[in-house]
């Protein structure tokens, strides 16, 4: 069996490699999978797990609509400033939105802990016990918290997934729109050397813009890297620490609520 993947528009397949030809080069650039003995079965399995998670993102995502509540999928390599964001996003919205947040993590409460108290419903998944859910939040996770909010109570949910630049990138939970964010400090070649995380994106948030100073970094070369894998994300320079750039990420984050609005429940005043 060659290499599994899935594309945008969810489908998937794997390349079957024989004998030392361009198409065993090409899978052992793409990493060599050529010694499984059971790549059909893999295959099968995948298409299940994969199959069974778009099913339960489907009622996630109904549920939600049903509701009029929103809800956004925060990703990032970890360490990018998620939940400083979410923290300083908190403060910001809950005066006028009626917010909640799922919290992803490996282990312990921690980020979850420190978005207490800021106006929000927190619910925590630890995903360590979970099929492959040590690398990400997948839509049957995701499902488990849903059913603990009071959705009629709710018009905002933001779901800060696993910090990895890989497998959230995979698996729709539901949200209606995604957002990732991209430190500074993780320098200019992250779109090219992860492209699937930042193609599946619909805005990059660019974090930590107050430490450009002390960096060798070139923001224009991370600028085309990124058009190069998603032409269509919008980008917002942001600074968590400073509030840079906050304003116009709520605005956007309020932009996505104007059709449930208009739909469903007014915003909570």
């Amino acid at each position: 069996m060659g290499r599994f993947h899935r594309h945008d528009d969810g489908s998937w397949h794997d390349h079957e490699v024989d004998g030392d030809g361009p198409a065993a080069a090409h899978a052992h650039d793409t990493g060599d999978h050529t010694q499984y003995q059971t790549g059909r079965e893999r295959v099968q399995l995948l298409e299940r797990v994969f199959g069974e998670n778009d099913r339960k993102a489907a009622e996630n995502r109904g549920d939600l609509e049903r509701e009029g509540v929103i809800a956004i999928n925060l990703m990032s390599a970890p360490g990018a400033g998620k939940t400083t964001l979410l923290r300083e996003t908190l403060r910001e919205l809950t005066d006028r939105l009626r917010v909640a947040v799922i919290e992803g993590d490996i282990e312990t409460s921690l980020d979850a802990d420190r978005l207490r108290n800021l106006g929000a419903t927190i619910e925590l998944i630890n995903t360590g016990d979970g099929f492959g859910g040590e690398c990400h939040l997948d839509a049957p996770m995701v499902r488990s918290a849903l059913v603990r909010l009071p959705l009629a109570s709710l018009d905002l949910i933001l779901i800060e997934n696993v910090g990895n630049l890989v497998c959230p990138a995979e698996f729709d939970v539901g949200e209606h729109a995604r957002a990732m964010i991209h430190a500074v400090t993780e320098g200019e070649d992250k779109p090219l050397k992860y492209p699937v995380m930042f193609r599946s994106a619909d805005l990059v948030l660019i974090n930590k813009i107050d430490l450009l100073p002390y960096l060798d970094v070139d923001m224009d070369a991370f600028r085309r890297n990124l058009r190069a894998v998603n032409p269509t994300a919008a980008t917002l320079e942001i600074s968590a620490r400073t509030g840079a750039g906050l304003a116009a990420w709520c605005a956007w984050i309020e932009s996505l609520r104007r059709p449930a609005q208009e739909s469903a429940k007014p915003f909570a005043t």
